[in-house]
């Protein structure tokens, strides 16, 4: 039984409930809100709201050793026997979106978790185009979500069409999409006929601000706002609206995917690359036969990727790369700097793009690499050269950003290596001779960074300079835009007005938080070990197929 509240004309029509313990498991489809069992950080369990975003049978993994399955002992000989369900409703899995929670916590969970003896709630009605919503236009109440309707299967189609078949086909063989692919609503169905899909519309509440430039994660950042209290500043510019970044530009710039992307499932549960096994954020357009493993094995040194640990053992045996395929630009201690061409290697950044597309929601094209320059972050060992993270620059930017996509894996973030990238970035930008600012539209961690950086080197300069300094001296020697130095100035309350004219003054707030950050960083970037120069490009080199 669904209960309606009757609603006045030209009111929004409420969602339709259904009382909990009417209805069974087989009920629940995508959109639905339904409480789940969610484990709590403490230990213990919490019944919390959540939308319904796919559902899927609960995948069986073809690459599972013998090893992996239950032995048990009848008559005192042991027999092996399949994993079995421990509840009928586990046959099914669940992707839901935590309500008030991240995107990035978004998971699958069985259908033993789902609270049916709570409410339901059933997407609210949408009227027909061009008519008002009434109370005779609710949707009907769905049963058993169709799988047609499961954005995972959409999405995983939709890449797994435009990889190589050939690649595709082979099993621990990279697969990427062509160089143009458009966004299909055709799902290919085994009988070789094409079943047209009706595109989901994406609703503006579903976009989740965060995870396009996620730099570093770490908490030891520049706190702009010194005084800890609420102050009048002015209106902040365009670089620091969230509204003006995220919304406005979010189809802009040469790495943001279309807005279709934004809906999508996550496809991958955990990755293990080298020593560290981390879980996927988000989806991430790798061949479709990899969707539902619970782990995905990837190669640390050349990034190809195996479903079984046997697969990527025997790749090991084989690949003989120790450090990423680019020049070596940079070398201080422990971390090193590789410069790659998106054109020349153009399988290992397509491999480093679908890796880093698992931790980043809208950003990073996985198809064309192509226009792009790539510097890779490394920490070196007896083994070789581990990849830390990464940032991408266009090789010509009409902008001026010096940054198109930036990223530490998360397994290393926390240790101030997103300022390292984000330093190294505007060193580049110094040898070229020009200002840089990354490209928009950044994620809440990657603006946090990119801030913390901009208060703490601006700071410094002024604190290391005995002249005065006017914004384009400021702008000239650290290479950061007059906008970004405005924006950071203008946050970090340094300008004054003193005899009819506008000043900087650090004030004591402002030089004590800035020693306790420059206390706690350890790594920085010599511009004496960057033996680079800018490239150039010809025509022909610059025309991308």
């Amino acid at each position: 039984m669904v209960s309606t509240h009757a609603n006045n004309e030209g009111s929004q029509e409420p969602a339709p409930i259904t009382p909990g313990g009417t209805y069974t498991i087989q009920t629940v489809s995508v959109g639905c809100k339904i409480y789940i069992h969610r484990p709590t950080p403490d230990g213990g369990d919490e019944e919390r709201l959540a939308e319904i975003l796919s559902i899927r049978d609960k995948p069986v993994n073809p690459y599972a050793s013998a090893s992996a399955r239950r032995t048990k002992t009848r008559g005192g000989v042991k027999e092996e026997e399949e994993d079995t369900l421990d509840k009928p409703e586990d046959k099914w899995e669940y992707f839901v979106h935590w309500d008030q929670f991240n995107k990035r916590l978004d998971d699958w969970v069985t259908g033993s978790r789902l609270v049916l003896t709570r409410d339901l709630e059933w997407p609210r009605p949408k009227p027909p185009p061009g008519k008002k919503a009434g109370p005779g236009s609710m949707q009907r109440a769905p049963g058993k979500a169709p799988r047609s309707q499961s954005l995972l299967k959409k999405a995983t189609s939709n890449a797994a069409a435009a990889a190589s078949p050939t690649s595709a086909s082979t099993p621990g063989r990279s697969a990427f999409p062509s160089p143009s692919p458009a966004p299909s609503l055709k799902r290919k169905l085994t009988d070789g006929e094409e079943e047209e899909e009706e595109e989901e519309e994406i609703e503006g509440d579903d976009i989740d601000a965060e995870g396009e430039m996620d730099v570093d994660g770490e908490g030891d950042t520049f706190e702009l706002n010194v005084n800890g209290a609420p102050t009048e500043t002015p209106p902040p510019l365009s670089a620091f609206s969230k509204e003006q970044e995220i919304e406005k530009l979010r189809t802009s710039g040469s790495m943001t995917q279309s807005i279709s992307e934004i809906a999508r499932v996550k496809n991958l549960n955990r990755l293990q690359i080298g020593k560290h096994e981390v879980e996927a954020w988000y989806f991430s357009p790798y061949p479709k036969e990899y969707a539902h493993l619970p782990v995905l094995y990837i190669c640390e040194f050349c990034l190809s990727y195996f479903p079984s640990p046997m697969m990527l053992s025997r790749h090991r045996q084989r690949c003989t790369l120790l450090h990423p395929p680019g020049n070596e630009i940079y070398r201080h201690q422990d971390i090193s700097f590789f410069e790659l061409d998106g054109k020349r290697q153009l399988t290992w950044c397509r491999n480093l793009s679908l890796l880093s597309k698992c931790f980043l929601d809208h950003k990073t094209l996985y198809y064309d690499v192509t226009p792009f320059m790539y510097y890779v972050m490394c920490q070196r060992d007896s083994t070789g050269c581990h990849v830390i993270g990464y940032f991408s620059k266009e090789k010509e930017s009409a902008e001026n950003y010096n940054v198109a996509c930036i990223l530490t894996l998360p397994q290393h973030q926390r240790h101030g290596y997103g300022k390292v990238l984000i330093e190294f970035s505007y060193e580049l930008s110094k040898k070229e001779g020009k200002l840089g600012s990354p490209e928009k539209p950044l994620s809440d961690l990657g603006l946090l960074s990119y801030r913390a950086y901009w208060a703490e080197v601006i700071v410094e300069l002024l604190i290391n300079t005995t002249d005065e300094l006017s914004i384009d001296d400021i702008a000239q020697k650290t290479s950061i835009t007059h906008a970004d130095i405005m924006n950071t100035c203008t946050t970090l309350q340094l300008f004054k007005h003193y005899k009819g004219q506008h000043i900087i003054c650090l004030s004591e707030a402002v030089l004590e938080k800035h020693e306790k950050v420059r206390n706690k960083r350890r790594r920085r970037i010599y511009a004496e070990n960057l033996i680079w120069k800018p490239p150039v490009f010809t025509r022909d080199q610059l025309r991308f197929y």
